[in-house]
C-alpha cells in the first residue's frame, strides 16, 4: 500500500500526521503539489512536484495510485477518480470517501458550486480545529489497521 497526499493546501498538522504514520508502519508516503515541499529524511517519504495548473496533482495521482493504495484529499473529484481505481479517500478531516457515499458528496459539490457561480456566498469550511486533526489521526489509523490486516489475510 502507499499513501498519496494532495498537498497542495492539505494543512501542516496533518502532514505532521501521515510521516508519522508512514514511519511508524513502514508505509510508503508520497505528497504531491505544484509548489516545493518540506519533508523529513526517509527513504519511505517523497515529494513529487508537479507545473501549475488546474487539477494538475490530481492528474498525477490519478496516474500513480494502484487499487489498494491511500489518497488524502479534500478534493472530492478526486476522491471520485481514486475510489472508481479501487483506491481509498479520507479527507484531512477524517471523513472517508467511499463507493456509498461519494454520489451524495460530488452532488453537494456540484450544488455549492452553482450557488457560488451564482453570486450567493456558501463560505468555506472552517478552519481546521483540534478536535479535526484528532478525527484524521483516528480515522487513519483506523483505516490503515483495517487495510493492512486485510492485505495480510
Amino acid at each position: 500500500m502507499h499513501i498519496y497526499a494532495d498537498a497542495d493546501a492539505l494543512p501542516n498538522p496533518i502532514k505532521e500526521i501521515l510521516f508519522r504514520a508512514a514511519v511508524r508502519l513502514g508505509l510508503r508516503l508520497t505528497l504531491v503539489a505544484n509548489k516545493a515541499l518540506a519533508v523529513p529524511p526517509s527513504p519511505l517519504i517523497d515529494a513529487v512536484r508537479v507545473a501549475r495548473g488546474f487539477d494538475v496533482a490530481d492528474a498525477a495521482i490519478v496516474e500513480r495510485v494502484a487499487p489498494g493504495d491511500l489518497v488524502i484529499t479534500a478534493d472530492i473529484p478526486l476522491a471520485a477518480q481514486v475510489i472508481e481505481k479501487d483506491a481509498h479517500a479520507l479527507n484531512p478531516r477524517g471523513e472517508g470517501y467511499t463507493k456509498d457515499n461519494i454520489r451524495g458528496r460530488l452532488a453537494m459539490r456540484d450544488l455549492l458550486d452553482e450557488l457560488r457561480g451564482a453570486g450567493v456566498v456558501t463560505g468555506g469550511p472552517p478552519p481546521l480545529s483540534n478536535r479535526d486533526r484528532e478525527a484524521f489521526a483516528n480515522a487513519l489509523d483506523i483505516l490503515l489497521t483495517r487495510l493492512r490486516r486485510e492485505a495480510a489475510g
